[in-house]
């Protein structure tokens, strides 16, 4: 779908400027779990936007970029704009996490906030890209980004080249890390078992993989907001998907927060609940085949969203994440 040597390209290019992330081994649950919590913006997706950022043309950095962003996303492309010195501008939903769009603002970005859900503020921001000719960077529909994304999985196999032998599970909202993740694994001798995760709330890939259509999927409040939200039609993400993730599983909101409250209380690690989906469907049983590797993708949460997690306060943490 695209040329496997940009995957090696990406993972070349980026090694200077990102955090070759830990592996725990939880031997109680034969579990390989990638902390990309621990990542320079807090989340895997730096990857992505580095990649593509290091591949602008000339017209493209003049013209800035735009995109849109739960808050990771636009925390990692704000990033790579500041070291190449590219203006970016991040449309985020109305109920966007404070603490991630301070990060954005932080690192220099602007933000603009869109009435209604992410839906609503990636038409936006699409449609602001068009008007002012500014670069459209999609957190997930972009083979570049995409291409990033991989090298998550090719850190992981230098490490641990058992790994290869394992089931993968790894959370999915657009679905740029898996696709990453999933194509590159191809190109390697053994091809193990590829699982997708995403919450109840918001099973938009989830319907696509059963019934190759979105229509029907509920897009309710959850806790996991970097993976809610429709998938743009036409993505490059759904055909390798399609073609390499075996299955994708749902996980509710309470198996999100238990998953959040393990990673503290068993490892130490404070995690956000769309990091944490793989963890949660690890621990459910819902996908019992091991060992496994578990991809834990970002820990952007608040000290408040984070205790009144590991409390309990659900309902609390709706607002403060």
């Amino acid at each position: 779908m695209f040329p496997i040597e940009w995957l090696t390209q990406a993972n070349d290019r980026l090694r200077s400027f990102v955090t070759h992330t830990p592996i725990t081994y939880d031997g109680d649950h034969h579990l390989l779990i990638k902390w990309e919590s621990y990542q320079i913006t807090g989340s895997f997706k730096v990857r992505g936007a580095l990649n593509r950022v290091f591949n602008l043309q000339d017209w493209e950095v003049k013209q800035g970029l735009v995109t849109t962003s739960a808050g990771n996303h636009g925390q990692g492309l704000a990033y790579a704009g500041k070291i190449a010195r590219v203006p970016v501008k991040v449309f985020v939903p109305e109920n966007a996490s404070k603490l991630k769009v301070e990060r954005i603002q932080a690192l220099g970005a602007s933000v603009e906030h869109v009435p209604g859900d992410y839906g609503r503020a990636e038409r936006a921001g699409k449609q602001y890209a068009e008007e002012h000719g500014v670069t459209w960077v999609s957190p997930y529909n972009d083979s570049l980004v995409i291409a990033g994304q991989s090298t998550v999985a090719q850190e992981i196999i230098l490490d641990f080249p058992e790994a290869i032998e394992a089931t993968w599970i790894v959370p999915i909202g657009g679905g740029g890390l898996i696709s990453g993740i999933a194509v590159y694994l191809a190109s390697l001798t053994a091809k193990p078992r590829i699982i997708g995760v995403q919450a109840e709330a918001s099973p938009f890939f989830y319907h696509l993989q059963r019934w190759g259509s979105q229509t029907g999927a509920v897009d309710l409040p959850t806790l996991a907001d970097g993976l809610a939200g429709a998938v743009e039609a036409g993505s490059i993400t759904i055909p390798i998907v399609g073609r390499y993730v075996e299955d994708i599983v749902l996980v509710s909101e309470q198996e999100l927060v238990d998953a959040v409250r393990y990673a503290w209380e068993f490892y130490g690690e404070p995690i956000e609940p769309s990091g944490a989906a793989g963890l949660a469907a690890a621990l459910s049983g819902k996908i019992d085949t091991r060992p496994s590797v578990v991809i834990v993708t970002g820990g952007n949460i608040s000290a408040a969203a984070h205790l009144a997690l590991i409390n309990s306060q659900i309902n609390a943490a709706y607002t403060t994440v």
